[in-house]
């Protein structure tokens, strides 16, 4: 069974910092790019950062910057280290693994970013 489980959301004032990980399980990990998404209330779901499986970064205009991605492969895991964090930021945010063409999606985790 293929689980994606993210953690580490929550609550921060604008100008704050969280980091948001995604524990994997059920999958070669090491085999599959892994990104996160997120999505705003009432929102489409936007494309955030991706890794690639040789550590390739790509990053959305909106938080190229503020926000790095990494994987640690022994521990089945990819983070999300934000900061600099905007009201904007705000959504539920997701991490998606792919190997095309199968990919799998986590629940999501709540950031939400407030004074």
């Amino acid at each position: 069974q293929v689980q994606l489980v993210e953690s580490g959301g929550g609550w921060v004032q604008p100008g704050g910092s969280l980091r948001l990980s995604c524990a994997v399980s059920g999958i070669a990990f090491r085999l599959y790019t892994m990104a996160w998404y997120r999505q705003a209330p009432g929102k489409q779901r936007e494309w955030v950062a991706e890794i690639t499986i040789t550590r390739n970064t790509n990053y959305a205009d909106s938080v190229k910057g503020r926000f790095t991605i990494s994987r640690e492969n022994a521990k089945n895991t990819v983070y999300l280290q934000m900061n600099s964090l905007k009201p904007e930021d705000t959504a539920v945010y997701s991490c998606n693994a792919r190997l095309a063409p199968t990919e799998y999606w986590g629940q999501g985790t709540q950031v939400t970013v407030s004074s």
